[in-house]
């Protein structure tokens, strides 16, 4: 029996009633709701902690997808769950219990009611002006300090039109994407956001948050215009599928906010608060501080292997009620309040804090500058130390002063960052006070918190000189990886470089600093003349000099010359890309295929060597090892008799094999061909009509089959074992040319859990729990069969080119073309000539299953259309599994699943080393509600099954 009074807790929990109610909560919370309804029948005190609303607010959003507020967590989730019927009231008769009491939870509660009225005052730190000229603008503000400005939006439709009430009557059906620091994308109509906003007593609210709202609105954006001071977005020469999120509509009660955080990317925003009435008491409350200056409270991890930054703070509410009224007054930030019609200018790399005093509705927008070009190419760049340096300051830098890490002058600072404390006083000092749970785990290399000083007459420097002195200059930016937080990924990145370099010649000099930092192009311009000057090729122009293309490679095209080095992947790797696709090129002379006038012509090959400051040029065929790869790579060569050493089945050896890392070795594969005629299908697929694109895909066809028909090379005999077969590492007999393919699948096998869960939310968690039971136990049954007499069939593998997407795809005759730019309507097609295609990019070339060819044309050339795959392969007239001879491999086993190629092929999607499903969930919608992996193969790869029989003898 519980005992009443004081003495609740410790009847209540028994032995658990050591454990602080901060750590019974998130306990609490790691349990399924049906759990957290049992344990709320054990005591009274797991009662109360069982029914707290931050505890099913948690358990709501971890679902996802439309939400309808109920009234209270607790019945929404339930609700959302099917737990609790409608009209079921019982749930609504909460219980109460003397004798307990709870610091913790009182905290909850008084965030959650308590008034927001002191925070309303204006210290005047952050200067208001109506307006400025542009020049003004830039030299008293941008890439300097925030500034409010009063008059921006004074012409604004929304000035008057972004009332609540109008929105609800204009928008009210209108789904909106939620913010909340859940997994799972959240969205609620906007009749039904207002409705929460009525009844919610939060102590961190949802607030809207979208910045796709132009999509599902678009009349909004008629109602403003981006200010004459920030028309200047160098992101906006992308397309706008390909550029970053940049706009913003923001809706939120009263205790909501944006917690701490740097914008991303290091861009740039502006924020205009519009709520449709000029009432003094709708406010935004803003704190900031200048880069480098992490605020307390705040804790800033950047991960050592790919620079990703992540923040752990406490909500903007939480902040400014817990930590702000500690800070002494030389600690306490930039402060300012926003009224109704104010636009706010937030610099690259400041840190900013934003609570909501009132219910607001706004707008804000990031955007990239000639002012923060550098700044944003410079948090593209791989590696971590700049990442943190960005956003910590010299709390980023191990030792005592940055004289310590780089030699070049030091910078003055003020007591914010004193290059006398050394990094773990700076943590200490600034987290002891602040500290939070230990017990959260992060796989960052780097934490750093708040260093206490004076924001009067601080000095610390943000310009970009001293930044990037902190780059890891042993970072290949073109192999390394990159952070999954960047504005860009690594291949939208060179492209956006190079369109501002074609497109904006008059800023060449800040653009060429900029692709400096983000891609390393002045090393690779050196390797370019180098390789020019070896081959006697003309010089690159002005207008040559940025790599082109979006592929993992530097590529640069000179005077009609594709001139690509090898940089993925390091040394071993770039060698055996280019090796085979030596060996590759050499087959299809000898064996006289027609590929070999549909593919690039080889004019040059060898390697780059940089030594004692210099680049040297040493052309090779491929053929043997020439002294300057041997001396570089340090591993017994298999196939060392071969006349291709390090061709196909070397590469296929290396595939399977553990070897050191020599991916900082000086030296650089590279290959010259002629360019081909044509424009990559990529940058004009969306001009042209489904029967634009029939032939293509007729020609495809045929391209495709002389590849996978061309023969392979001499394999040198391998130890022997049993049957003449290979035992693999799961004791399964596996022919030594399908090894390199079966093993890897074999892998991800074990671990297919992880390997789905690692794409995020592409796969629904339905088919992941799946997975295993749909897959074999041994992936080598999909290429071997069993005859009648049951001896095995293992049919013969194929050169597969492994990256056939449309960005390695040019259509010859396309007329008014222009390969940069916003003008994809001046393209014009003639269909009875768009046959006439190239293939380029063999660096990924192997062997194995045709299939894992038709896998990236169906889903990425073609998208999905059925037409375009049944087109393809009436021109392909080949059998999806080939022998040497014609005896029928399916005749046993023609209703077993292993025979279906849409099985191999399903198979081969799931185990993908890229996010394959991603692509086939995103293509058709309606899959993500499949409830098996047989109905999303069926779906998808059927045709593969009717053409396999028509093939069948």
């Amino acid at each position: 029996m519980e005992a009443a009074g004081d003495g609740r807790r410790e009847a209540a929990l028994g032995a658990l009633a050591v454990l602080p109610d901060e750590v019974l909560c998130a306990v609490v919370d790691l349990l399924p709701p049906a759990d957290i309804g049992r344990l709320a029948c054990v005591s009274s005190v797991m009662y109360i902690l069982c029914n707290e609303e931050p505890l099913w607010m948690s358990k709501c959003l971890s679902i996802g997808g439309p939400l309808e507020y109920k009234g209270s967590w607790k019945k929404t989730t339930l609700s959302r769950l099917g737990l609790c019927p409608e009209n079921d009231e019982n749930w609504q008769k909460p219980r109460q219990f003397d004798g307990f009491s709870s610091l913790f939870l009182y905290r909850r509660w008084y965030r959650c009611f308590t008034s927001l009225s002191s925070f309303s005052f204006d210290d005047g730190h952050v200067e208001r002006e109506d307006d400025l000229l542009l020049d003004q603008f830039r030299s008293q503000y941008d890439g300097k300090g925030p500034v409010l400005l009063t008059k921006l939006a004074e012409t604004w439709p929304a000035r008057t039109k972004w009332t609540l009430q109008q929105l609800t009557k204009d928008f009210g059906e209108v789904p909106f994407r939620i913010s909340q620091r859940s997994p799972q994308k959240i969205t609620m109509k906007l009749k039904d956001y207002v409705s929460y906003m009525e009844l919610q007593h939060d102590e961190d609210p949802l607030y809207i948050f979208d910045d796709k709202f132009a999509e599902s609105a678009p009349a909004l954006l008629e109602d403003y215009s981006v200010p004459h001071l920030f028309q200047e977005d160098f992101f906006e020469i992308l397309d706008y599928d390909q550029r970053p999120a940049f706009r913003w509509l923001i809706i939120g009660p009263e205790r909501s906010g944006a917690s701490w955080h740097v914008d991303p990317g290091l861009t740039s925003a502006w924020n205009t608060l519009l709520c449709g009435q000029k009432s003094d008491c709708i406010f935004y409350r803003w704190a900031l501080y200048p880069p480098g200056r992490v605020p307390g409270g705040v804790t800033v991890h950047v991960n050592d292997e790919d620079g990703d930054v992540d923040i752990e703070t406490p909500t903007s509410l939480q902040w400014w009620l817990d930590i702000y009224p500690h800070l002494p007054e030389h600690e306490k930030p930039l402060e300012c309040t926003q009224l109704p019609g104010e636009t706010i200018f937030v610099p690259s790399g400041w840190w900013h804090c934003v609570l909501n005093l009132e219910t607001t509705v706004a707008v804000t927008q990031n955007f990239v500058n000639q002012s923060n070009f550098q700044h944003v190419c410079l948090d593209m760049a791989p590696g971590h130390r700049h990442k943190g340096v960005c956003r910590a300051g010299l709390l980023a830098v191990p030792g005592n002063s940055v004289k310590d890490n780089e030699s070049h002058p030091s910078v003055p600072m003020s007591g914010w960052n004193h290059p006398d404390m050394s990094r773990k006083e700076k943590r200490l000092k600034g987290s002891e006070p602040l500290r939070t749970s230990d017990s959260i785990n992060h796989c960052s290399a780097f934490e750093f918190s708040s260093v206490q000083g004076s924001l009067e007459n601080q000095d610390f420097s943000y310009d970009i000189d001293f930044l990037s002195r902190f780059l890891e200059k042993e970072k290949d930016h073109y192999s390394s990886i990159w952070s999954p937080t960047n504005s860009l990924g690594q291949r939208e990145a060179r492209e956006w470089l190079r369109r501002l370099w074609v497109l904006k010649p008059d800023l060449r000099e800040l653009i060429w600093k900029g692709a400096c930092l983000a891609i390393n192009v002045d090393k690779w311009y050196s390797c370019l003349e180098e390789i020019c000057a070896c081959h006697s090729l003309p010089g690159p122009t002005e207008d040559e000099k940025l790599p082109v293309g979006t592929g993992s490679n530097p590529v640069f095209i000179v005077s009609g010359n594709v001139i690509k080095i090898y940089a993925e992947g390091g040394l071993v790797y770039s060698v055996h890309g280019l090796g085979t696709e030596l060996e590759f090129y050499d087959l299809l002379q000898k064996n006289g295929s027609p590929l070999i006038n549909h593919i690039p012509e080889i004019i040059a090959s060898g390697f780059l060597e940089y030594k004692d400051d210099i680049y040297r040029t040493v052309p090779w065929d491929g053929k043997g090892i020439p002294d300057v790869l041997a001396k570089h790579y340090p591993l017994e060569v298999s196939y060392a008799n071969n006349c291709f050493p390090v061709g196909l089945w070397s590469k296929q050896s290396f595939g399977t094999s553990s070897l050191p890392d020599v991916s900082n070795r000086p030296i650089w594969p590279y290959m010259v061909t002629r360019k081909c005629k044509g424009d990559i299908f990529a940058r004009i697929r969306d001009v042209l009509s489904k029967t634009d694109i029939l032939p293509l895909a007729s020609s495809l066809g045929v391209q495709m089959r002389n590849i996978h028909l061309l023969p392979l090379p001499h394999i040198e005999p391998v130890p022997k074992s049993g049957n003449n077969d290979v035992i693999d590492s799961d004791n399964a007999t596996v022919l030594p040319e399908w090894k390199h393919l079966v093993s890897t699948l074999n892998r991800r096998k074990k671990n297919v859990k992880k390997h789905l869960a690692n794409w995020g939310n592409s796969v629904p968690q339905v088919l992941i729990e799946k997975a295993e039971g749909y897959l074999p136990h041994n992936m080598d049954v999909l290429i071997k069969f069993a005859k009648d007499d049951g001896d095995l069939v293992y049919p013969i593998p194929s050169w597969i080119h492994s990256d056939i997407m449309d960005d390695n795809i040019l259509i010859e005759e396309i007329t008014e073309t222009s390969c940069l730019g916003n003008s994809k309507e001046s393209y014009k097609a003639d269909p009875e000539k768009m046959n006439a295609i190239h293939i380029i990019d063999f660096s990924d070339l192997s062997i194995g299953d045709p299939l894992c060819d038709i896998i990236p044309l169906h889903l990425d050339v073609f998208r999905g259309d059925i037409d375009l795959l049944r087109e393809f392969l009436r021109s392909y007239q080949l059998p999806l599994l080939r022998r040497e001879s014609n005896t029928d491999i399916y005749k046993s086993v023609r209703n077993s699943k292993f025979s279906r190629a849409s099985y191999r092929a399903m198979c081969y999607c799931m185990l993908h080393e890229d996010n394959v499903l991603g692509a086939v969930f995103s293509l058709w919608k309606e899959l993500r509600a499949a409830t098996s992996w047989e109905d999303v193969e069926n779906f998808v790869w059927g045709e593969l099954n009717r053409y396999q029989e028509s093939c069948t003898p």
